[in-house]
């Protein structure tokens, strides 16, 4: 309409529509005009109607924990034909944790291939990082135990467990292939010697680690809070591989030492027969 027309609301009977055969035809014969009060504008979600609820985050509760409070109520509460979804910071708190398994899985193949490298050998690498699954389970049981929850910084505290675990098995394991190469001795009197000499070392670097994860455990400084989960990740999962490394990593060694032994004997040449002629 044109702005003279928008006046009053007498002016809506003057708008006509074509009907099929041609003819014009009214606004009041097709709708019954009624004034009523409604907003200036409706807000839009692509072509549907939205409506935005905006919310803050109480002391003492996280955002991840906000966010699945809201997904429960949205669950309970919104009929069928009416969807949901975040934005601004829970939305990008979502789309963080979305990618961040797959960045824990490309840690692990990265460090794996490294140690293909390093060790020319698709074996033992599976021997060092052995230890990952003590220290994942580790990490979690001590946030479930403190009441936090797996968020950015728990998955950095995981990321930082790869390094520092599979260092301690590296120990070990360098340690025992010298002695098997030099020395000749058998894998598990090779593995059994390298836990005795290493088993100093591995201590003292661990006890570093742990104790410099402590703080942040413990939730000192200014938003220690936020960081505390990075520290109990570090923290748990360090003390129950600890006590894990030493015992599995020699046993899985052992084993795939002779899954080693029995496939190169596999692929070896058979012998050729040798004919001896009398006179």
């Amino acid at each position: 309409m044109k702005p003279k027309y928008q006046e009053w609301t007498d002016y809506l009977s003057k708008i006509y529509f074509k009907a099929g055969n041609g003819q014009l035809v009214p606004l009041d014969s097709l709708a019954n005009v009624v004034p009523s009060v409604g907003p200036q504008s409706i807000a839009h979600s692509g072509q549907l109607p939205s409506v935005t609820l905006s919310f803050n985050v109480k002391s003492g509760v996280s955002l991840g924990q906000a966010v699945k409070a809201v997904n429960d109520l949205a669950a309970r509460v919104l009929p069928a034909n009416v969807t949901g979804s975040f934005s601004g910071n829970a939305q990008m708190f979502q789309d963080s944790l979305s990618n961040l398994g797959v960045l824990l899985i490309v840690a692990i193949a990265v460090v794996y291939i490294v140690l293909g490298v390093l060790y020319e050998s698709y074996i033992h690498p599976i021997t060092i990082l052995s230890g990952l699954p003590s220290a994942g389970v580790g990490a979690l049981l001590t946030l479930i135990l403190f009441g936090n929850e797996l968020n950015i910084y728990s998955f950095v505290g995981l990321v930082m467990l790869i390094g520092i675990v599979k260092k301690n098995a590296i120990m070990q394991i360098d340690f025992a292939l010298e002695a098997e190469r030099r020395e000749g001795k058998t894998p598990m009197e090779a593995i059994y010697q390298g836990c005795i000499i290493r088993f100093r070392p591995i201590m003292m670097t661990t006890m570093a680690a742990l104790l410099g994860g402590l703080p942040m455990a413990l939730g000192y400084g200014a938003g220690g809070e936020a960081r505390r989960p990075l520290g109990l990740c570090v923290v748990g999962g360090l003390m129950v591989s600890q006590l894990m490394t030493l015992y599995l990593t020699p046993v899985v060694y052992t084993y795939m030492s002779s899954v080693l032994t029995w496939w190169r004997g596999r692929r070896a040449p058979a012998p050729e027969p040798v004919l001896e002629f009398g006179d």
